[in-house]
């Protein structure tokens, strides 16, 4: 088990995608031109129970240097922290309150998810300004944004022609459960949908970060709009998907900090919650396929560990095979740990914190086992 492990390890290394080099980013490459003129833009903000993000998030949001049109609708889907309230205060101190519209969200039709309703709302309510908006940011109430994001955003849409532009928002990594735990998420979102299959044409690798989503208005209302993915509990991959089957080409790239999330995750039982609430929907609600994911975690993180294990016991008590054990868990671990450097560097870890993979390995395989056992228990948007 330990060899294949090795020998699966070396395959990612050698893919031709690369999806460990955290490749595309937006620090890459020269800026875009600046487009002949500034479409309108909308920036659509779904937000449920965020009013102690918002301070942090929301002045850096109204702050943009965008040349044209553009205006913000925040939609509080329903919060008992006083959400709405704590957006217009944060507004007003600010002095961006003339362009934010704070809308108190509806009840929950049958059907919808409850970010995607929240979004459909904004939407809805960006629809009545004018000039109409031909773009729309979606983007989390969570998310810091640098001045120049969505001119940048705006300006690579127009340039390369695209419907749909994601960044992928660099995610807190300060605690210890942080350190040991985001990184690996990163680099397994990249192992599933990696940035240069995303971005090829055509729907079938497409994907888009959730945080920060730029689609064209026409792209999205021939894509069937948001009541299209309106059940979607994974809505960014489903859009960006029904944005591309509608023959829109997407792009997807990591974001080298001008997108970041401020939401801390400071234990891991944080994190497991995060993860609990989608992983077995990411897999399809298919038990077949949850025991295939698991049984491919047990080589890949658990063997490795094991086999040095066994290795160093085996050598203290003489077992001839020892040798070969110990290498072949050494050699799978050292191969994990260089698919997992780059996103160590990422988040400016020392090397050492790529060693853990495995552990990290493992804690995900239980948290996606928690998630078909007892479902998306925690919170999140319903």
């Amino acid at each position: 088990m330990a060899a294949a492990a090795a020998a699966a390890w070396a395959g990612v290394l050698a893919h031709p995608l690369r999806p460990w080099d955290l490749r595309p980013r937006d620090d890459e490459g020269r800026a875009p031109p600046d487009p002949p003129a500034w479409p309108p833009v909308a920036v659509l903000v779904p937000a449920r129970n965020e009013a102690a993000s918002l301070p942090r998030t929301l002045p850096a949001l109204l702050a943009q240097d965008y040349p044209g049109a553009w205006r913000a609708i925040l939609v509080d889907d329903r919060s008992g922290d006083g959400t709405a309230e704590a957006a217009e205060r944060v507004a007003a101190a600010a002095g961006g309150a003339g362009r934010l519209d704070v809308v108190r969200g509806a009840p929950l039709p049958e059907g919808w998810a409850g970010k995607v309703w929240a979004l459909e709302q904004a939407r809805r309510r960006a629809g009545d300004g004018d000039p109409a908006p031909a773009m729309y940011l979606l983007t989390d109430a969570d998310i810091r944004h640098a001045p120049g994001v969505l001119r940048r955003l705006v300006a690579e849409a127009e340039a390369e022609r695209l419907a749909l532009v994601s960044r992928m928002a660099r995610l807190r990594c300060a605690s210890r459960a942080e350190r040991l735990l985001i990184p690996p998420f990163v680099l397994f979102f990249l192992l599933l949908y990696p940035l240069r299959r995303a971005n090829r044409p055509g729907p079938r690798g497409a994907a888009a970060a959730g945080g920060c989503i730029l689609v064209r208005a026409e792209a999205l209302r021939r894509a069937g709009g948001l009541e299209a993915i309106r059940g979607a509990l994974i809505d960014d991959l489903a859009l960006a998907r029904a944005v591309a089957r509608a023959g829109g080409r997407t792009r997807l790239a990591l974001s080298a900090g001008d997108v970041a999330s401020v939401r801390a995750y400071g234990g891991v039982g944080a994190v497991w919650a995060m993860v609990r609430r989608s992983a077995f929907t990411q897999l399809r609600r298919s038990w077949a396929l949850l025991a295939a994911v698991l049984a491919a975690l047990a080589v890949l993180f658990a063997a490795p560990v094991a086999a040095v294990v066994a290795g160093l016991a085996g050598l203290a008590a003489g077992w001839g095979g020892a040798a070969w054990c110990l290498a072949a868990g050494l050699a799978a671990w050292a191969l994990a740990a260089a698919a997992a450097l780059p996103a160590a560097r990422y988040f400016g870890l020392r090397p050492r914190w790529a060693l853990a993979l495995p552990l990290a390995g493992i804690l995900y395989g239980g948290m996606t086992l928690d998630s078909a056992l007892r479902g998306p228990r925690g919170g999140g948007w319903r």
